[in-house]
């Protein structure tokens, strides 16, 4: 529909190569990898290198004194703090050669999975050299992505990779739970050696396996990847299947547990959805396989790698549909527009979770209705979008990060709320503007330029501002903003029995509910319950209970009544309140022998005022005032 000259912008551009060869045997008595890989790396930049940084990633499992160890405390989980020794991994035995020299290595001054690779001749630009090195890897316990539970195999992050050096210099890092990847693109031939029993799953194409005393070995292939995966599983059932797309064949595979095969009854369907879908969208899947794998244990969500996903099963057939069309997704935003996920999370899990969007409309808004969980009092009052609602609730306390922060700085609920949810609202938005035709038309062509490249912010924002609708650039102030995208509406008040988060961008509810109660003075009391708590919270905040007593033959009850004020941009909170009670405490008989019941009340009004806190910190801090006023 429409076509723009981005030729300008990629004149300068260039990234570097590197092609990977791996010999890599499994031992599964203990959980071990034996291997050596070469790599041929080719120096595409203007600049003379004399190192490499090299990421062992393996090397975040090895202490708790790793950044990865730090961020789980960080985020509140103490497993892998406390795992024995036994179930942490490692890497060893590096022994680098470059060009059949010998090399020497460097620690990297902070992190045990990064090592400076010094290179024994300065590689000159357009020159390139030959890294080989042996190397051995105790697996841990599955903590994050890679690992093992008992003999099932994940095998992620797993070999010596050099970090990306691109026009803004090296990118080293150290592995992270929260915050993914950015990796040189190039070409993978691995050859895999498992125990015969073993079914493996990897990334590419499978081109030859053969049988040698009880080890079989698998040799993949896959050109213009950045990343290799692979899982191994004696238990694996396969389902196969072929995807027809414009220009070439798919070859779909399912690999699960013959225990949950109900649950992949439509696994088949969904990949080929999700394959279809992203590809009439921004263009054709441009890999011969597509794989996804079932992982072993209860732990939700799944990991994208190149042409393969490892996700646990869903417990419905909705729920598994959107796992692997969201980690297929990635393989356009992640694998093919290899943005860098660590420093810009919003270019991989925002974008994907835009088109997550469209998906679940285009099947659950119209067709597959059948497959929505059963309409009943619970999930009737929960949002339809309990994600957004969430977001909402950030946006209205003020406890929401911008959607351009790097990803070791969002605390978690905001990585997740923000970095993808937000971003997917904000894409929205921008197609609002556009129209979709245009919209699509723009990210064609966004894929089209920069597909197996590194595309950077202003690259996204260089293609989209040739829009008539876009020229000003304006609508990229809020990756840099915090609050809503878009205004919020005058709600109306609508009633609600029990609770209701239904639709709370249009209402206010007041809801109403019964209550009973009982002490020894008042007996049995009966009487109704009003409040509006909801989410997103709104400031103006109450309850209010009357009880009639059967004993004391009186209106008793409780209440709370509250206002809060968000000063400044960072969550601090100024909350007034009054809370007030009344019941029956004794009795007495009078002298002409009536009884009367005695009362107790209680009126506490208060403020309290909520300090800012820096994003990461789990520690609050508040200063409050408040008096009891009781009579008896």
């Amino acid at each position: 529909f429409l076509f723009f000259n981005v030729t300008a912008q990629q004149k300068k551009y260039w990234q570097q190569q590197v092609n990977n060869e791996v010999n890599v045997s499994l031992d599964d008595q203990h959980h071990m990898l034996d291997a050596d890989i070469t790599m041929e790396y080719f120096n595409n930049s203007p600049d003379t290198l004399s190192y490499i940084w090299i990421h062992v990633w393996p090397n975040a499992y090895k202490n708790d004194k790793t950044a990865f160890s730090e961020q789980l405390l960080t985020n509140g989980r103490t497993d892998f703090y406390f795992a024995e020794d036994e179930d942490r991994g490692y890497i060893n035995q590096l022994k680098f050669t470059v060009d059949q020299k010998p090399a020497e290595m460097e620690d990297h001054p902070q992190h045990q999975d990064i090592i400076k690779l010094i290179l024994p001749q300065p590689l000159y630009p357009g020159s390139h050299i030959s890294i080989h090195t042996p190397f051995h890897v105790k697996l841990p316990k599955y903590f994050s992505r890679s690992g093992h539970t008992g003999q099932s195999y994940q095998i992620t992050q797993w070999f010596p990779k050099p970090a990306v050096y691109d026009a803004n210099g090296w990118h080293a890092m150290p592995y992270l739970d929260q915050g993914e990847f950015y990796s040189e693109f190039g070409n993978y031939t691995v050859n895999i050696s498992v125990p015969q029993n073993y079914v493996v799953a990897a990334t590419g194409k499978q081109i030859s396996s053969s049988v040698n005393n009880g080890i079989k070995t698998l040799v993949y292939q896959q050109n213009k990847v950045h990343d290799f995966a692979w899982f191994a599983d004696k238990d694996f059932e396969v389902l196969h299947d072929t995807i027809q797309l414009s220009d070439h064949v798919v070859d779909a595979y399912a690999y699960y547990h013959k225990k949950n095969a109900d649950q992949w009854k439509n696994g088949m369907l969904f990949i080929k959805r999700a394959i279809t879908t992203k590809s009439e969208w921004l263009g054709n899947y441009p890999f011969e396989t597509v794989s996804v794998v079932e992982k072993d244990g209860d732990d939700n969500g799944g990991m994208e790698y190149p042409t393969i996903t490892l996700l646990s099963p869903g417990n419905s057939d909705k729920e598994l549909d959107f796992v692997i069309n969201h980690e297929i997704g990635h393989n356009w935003f992640y694998g093919i527009l290899a943005s860098n996920e660590r420093q810009y999370p919003w270019m991989d899990e925002g974008m994907n979770s835009y088109y997550d969007k469209r998906y679940q409309h285009l099947f659950y808004d119209t067709a597959y209705k059948f497959l929505k969980s059963k309409n009943n009092f619970i999930s009737s009052r929960i949002p339809d979008d309990f994600e957004n609602a969430s977001l909402e609730h950030l946006f209205r306390t003020k406890q929401d990060q911008p959607i351009n922060t790097v990803s070791e700085k969002f605390n978690n609920i905001n990585y997740n709320l923000v970095a993808y949810s937000k971003t997917a609202q904000w894409l929205a938005s921008i197609e609002q503007k556009t129209g979709t035709i245009i919209f699509d038309s723009l990210m064609r062509q966004y894929y089209s330029a920069w597909k197996f490249r590194h595309p950077q912010p202003d690259d996204f924002k260089n293609m989209l501002i040739q829009s008539p609708s876009l020229t000003d650039g304006k609508f990229f102030d809020a990756l840099h903003s915090k609050g809503a995208i878009e205004p919020s509406v005058t709600k109306k008040l609508k009633a609600a029995f029990l609770f209701n988060l239904k639709e709370t961008d249009k209402y206010n509810y007041i809801s109403f509910f019964p209550v009973f109660g009982y002490n020894k003075y008042d007996k049995l009391m009966a009487g109704i319950g009003v409040h509006n708590y909801s989410l997103p919270a709104t400031a103006f905040r109450f309850f209010i209970i009357p009880m009639y007593s059967t004993g004391a033959k009186q209106l008793n009850g409780t209440a709370r009544i509250s206002y809060t004020f968000y000063p400044g941009n960072n969550g601090s909170r100024l909350m007034t309140f009054v809370a007030a009670s009344r019941f029956s405490m004794s009795t007495f008989t009078d002298s002409t022998g009536k009884k009367n019941y005695l009362s107790y009340s209680k009126l506490v009004p208060g403020i309290r005022y909520t300090f800012a806190k820096p994003a990461l910190s789990t520690r609050q801090i508040y200063i409050q005032l408040k008096t009891y006023q009781v009579k008896e």
